[in-house]
């Protein structure tokens, strides 16, 4: 190769459940192909069906999850590929091991959806929050088990006061390179 492919990118959406990862992911996801740019998509819920089949929600399951989005998001950033996160991912080392998976290749943007957890179950169109509460949802981020913010976010965005173009622009600036 003549040193002409770009270098691959992840972005990292984490956030509470309703924090808006699927809606800016898809909104920038959007954006970059209408430009004809190809991106991988790795969606929390759709690794889990996948990839991660076989795995609870034990925090040791959740981790090892993480580090699968990782190594995958890896891959595709080896070969210049853009690869957009969306996922709860509620510990921090584990978001840092997929940061240094993705990081042997490529640029990682970790992105932390900060929103209220109150504006996150107003949201909740599923009633995931309302069951947790129940207790019929034993383990539940924001409610039953923790969310650890990052301790080294490129990005911090809260969806309940920043508009979706706003975030999607921010992402998108923080994507590009400093020439």
């Amino acid at each position: 190769m003549a040193g002409t492919q770009q270098t691959g990118v992840t972005v990292f959406l984490t956030g509470l459940s309703g924090a808006g990862k699927s809606t800016i992911a898809d909104a920038l996801v959007a954006q970059l192909e209408a430009e004809g740019r190809e991106v991988t998509v790795l969606d929390g819920d759709v690794v889990r069906t996948h990839l991660s089949s076989e795995l609870d929600f034990s925090k040791e399951h959740r981790d090892l999850n993480i580090r699968r989005i990782g190594w995958v998001a890896g891959e595709v950033v080896k070969h210049g590929g853009t690869v957009v996160v969306a996922a709860i991912a509620p510990y921090d080392a584990a978001r840092e091991a997929a940061r240094a998976l993705v990081e042997e290749h490529g640029r990682f943007l970790l992105v932390h959806l900060a929103t209220p957890l109150e504006v996150c179950e107003q949201r909740d169109v599923k009633g995931l929050y309302a069951r947790a509460r129940a207790g019929e949802i034993p383990v539940f981020t924001g409610v039953s088990d923790p969310y650890e913010s990052p301790s080294r976010a490129e990005l911090t965005i809260d969806t309940s006061v920043t508009p979706l173009e706003e975030s999607v622009a921010r992402i998108r600036a923080a994507m590009d390179p400093v020439s």
